[in-house]
């Protein structure tokens, strides 16, 4: 559930970038803070340690200001790939208001990638969020590498599936910024009402949209 917070006058989102490890979730967001041109934009952080860059998590703060003067903030983590590390991935994963799955379009890496999603559908149910209702993207990343599979094969895996399906090199930054604004598309759309977005703040869709990717009005 998005927070909150009247007497601050802000609003923010909680976004997860999970997937199995090595899958390019911080690439993702490196990419996301040289790319995105949102009004306010953090630094990104990164917690590092010798063998596993994600140990805890990646955060990026993004946020814009909208019409009414309500701040809109989106807080972005990653989650440590690493099974070893699932307690952490559960506590990054509590109260997300959206997730973007980042997996490996590499033939090799098939297995890790359905091991991770089943992970993300227990963990969502541990921390009371619903996988039926939680706006979510899927990304296929690596798409520069070869012995990838085909983008029809991955359709056909996932026909049927609710979830958006996104294509990404995010090495170079393509599909990276699309998939974003496909994420915020679903966040708009799930929180909206709820939030008065459009009727009290002047946020439709399509303004929301371009305000916190910093696109011209």
């Amino acid at each position: 559930m998005p927070e909150l917070e009247r007497d601050a006058g802000r609003l923010t989102f909680k976004l997860v970038y999970y997937g199995p490890a090595q899958g390019g979730k911080t690439t993702n967001l490196m990419q996301l803070h040289d790319l995105v041109g949102a009004e306010m934009k953090g630094e990104l952080m990164t917690l590092e340690t010798q063998h596993d860059r994600t140990l805890f998590f990646d955060l990026l703060p993004l946020g814009f200001r909208a019409p009414s003067g309500l701040m809109i903030r989106f807080r972005l983590f990653t989650v440590p790939g690493q099974v070893a590390h699932d307690g952490t991935r559960k506590a990054v994963l509590s109260r997300a208001d959206g997730v973007v799955f980042v997996a490996d379009s590499q033939r090799t890496e098939a297995t890790n990638n359905g091991e991770s999603f089943q992970n993300l559908a227990e963990n969502l149910g541990r921390v009371g969020l619903d996988l039926e209702r939680l706006p979510i993207v899927v990304q296929f990343n690596k798409r520069d590498l070869p012995s990838i599979l085909s983008e029809e094969e991955v359709r056909e895996r996932y026909e049927g599936a609710p979830w958006p399906l996104m294509f990404a090199s995010a090495i170079n930054g393509s599909g990276v910024v699309p998939t974003f604004r496909l994420l915020l598309q679903g966040v708009w759309r799930q929180f909206a009402s709820e939030f008065e977005l459009d009727t009290a703040h002047g946020l439709d869709e399509a303004t929301f949209l371009k305000a916190a990717l910093g696109e011209a009005q």
